[in-house]
């Protein structure tokens, strides 16, 4: 662990605004904070450069992406989780939340396998062994549409580091997929699969649903609890939707996919939570609301990098140039999801916090970084 560190000369992101100054580090947290130009001795002169707050990931699919990088190949766990979390390094993410999929279904031709516990305890013992980079945190993305669910969330404990349960239901014509054309080309896509293998793919979520749906929804509510763990709802649609994850205490909700339902969320104390590639594509792939729009009508709270690790910084800076604010920005992929999911600890460029800091400046509209640490070691 870094004894000593002093980022000076800096364009500092603190909580609401941004202003020249210097940042010394100690033993792992943030010691010591002071404005001006100047540069100590021994100190790193930033140059203008910003320094802010490590980014914190609440929702990424990029470690199943590293354990299956092709329908099919299945990648050695250890090697993928350590390229997974030097990859997230690397683009300034210093706190993550992996998510895991809850709830398999048994049919051969199905992708959704059981993994999750087995990866987790992978992951946890590099973890152990101090072999990561960054931080990591469970995220139980708990699929009603599936058989198993209670019985694989019955194998997490208060020990695991879960973080975070998201109710997940992907019953065909409903939330994400309302529009069945969108699915159809998404899972042929993805899969290879013909017209009668997708019908049989319908058939059988919706069939899940029905018969197991209810039971499970309420079984992830009360694994959450037992965790201690946050709740977030996911792809809410309709008002009506968003009424019934307040009534199970949820406070944050991804994806939501409509005007109707983020401005719910807000009348309910909902944070909302969009994808960065929404944002930087500038709508969403499924033909959902587009992540700008929701900036544009204050409906945005907090940013994740979804499928593309490197876009979370991409898309914090897009929106400081959306708002007119770089503090603002930068706050969607720092304090705000750090207090989302209850870590006080970080997220934030203040005397006693975690030292999770990245340097960066922008060139030609984007973002490069040049340093980022954790726990006030520099790890890219």
């Amino acid at each position: 662990m870094t004894e000593e560190l002093i980022l000076a000369n800096a364009t500092l992101v603190l909580p609401g605004e941004t202003l020249r100054g210097s940042v010394k580090i100690m033993n792992g947290v943030i010691a010591d904070m002071a404005e001006g130009t100047s540069v100590p001795a021994g100190a790193l002169d930033c140059g203008g450069d910003y320094i802010a707050p490590g980014l914190v990931e609440l929702h990424t699919d990029n470690l199943e992406r590293h354990i299956q990088p092709r329908p099919k190949v299945d990648w050695p766990h250890a090697a993928a989780i350590i390229a997974h979390d030097a990859e997230l390094a690397s683009t300034g993410i210093t706190t993550v939340f992996d998510a895991l999929r809850v709830g398999s279904i048994q049919a051969d031709e199905s992708e959704y396998k059981k993994y999750a516990r087995q990866l987790a305890t992978e992951l946890l013992e590099l973890r152990a062994e101090d072999a990561l980079k960054i931080s990591h945190f469970l995220h139980l993305r708990a699929e009603v549409c599936s058989e198993t669910l209670k019985a694989e969330l019955d194998e997490f404990g208060e020990a695991d580091r879960v973080g975070l349960v998201s109710l997940m239901d992907h019953t065909p014509g409903q939330r994400q997929f309302r529009d069945i054309s969108k699915l159809e080309a998404y899972v042929k896509g993805k899969r290879g699969m013909d017209d009668a293998g997708f019908q049989r793919h319908i058939a059988n979520l919706k069939n899940l649903r029905d018969k197991y749906g209810d039971m499970h929804e309420a079984e992830a509510v009360k694994a959450a609890a037992r965790f201690g763990a946050v709740l977030a709802s996911h792809d809410d649609t309709t008002a009506g939707q968003v009424a019934v994850s307040a009534g199970h205490g949820i406070h944050l909700a991804e994806f939501p996919t409509t005007v109707e339902a983020a401005r719910a969320c807000h009348d309910h104390g909902i944070k909302v939570m969009m994808g960065a590639p929404n944002l930087i594509r500038g709508g969403s792939h499924s033909g959902n609301v587009a992540a700008q729009e929701l900036a544009e009508l204050e409906l945005l709270d907090i940013v994740s990098s979804d499928y593309v690790p490197a876009a979370l910084l991409l898309a914090a800076a897009k929106l400081g140039e959306i708002w007119g604010d770089m503090a603002r920005g930068m706050a969607t992929v720092t304090s705000a999801p750090a207090q989302a999911v209850e870590l006080h600890d970080r997220g934030e460029l203040a005397v006693g916090k975690r030292a999770d800091v990245i340097r960066f400046r922008m060139r030609a509209g984007a973002p490069a970084l040049a340093g980022v640490w954790s726990r006030g070691n520099r790890v890219a």
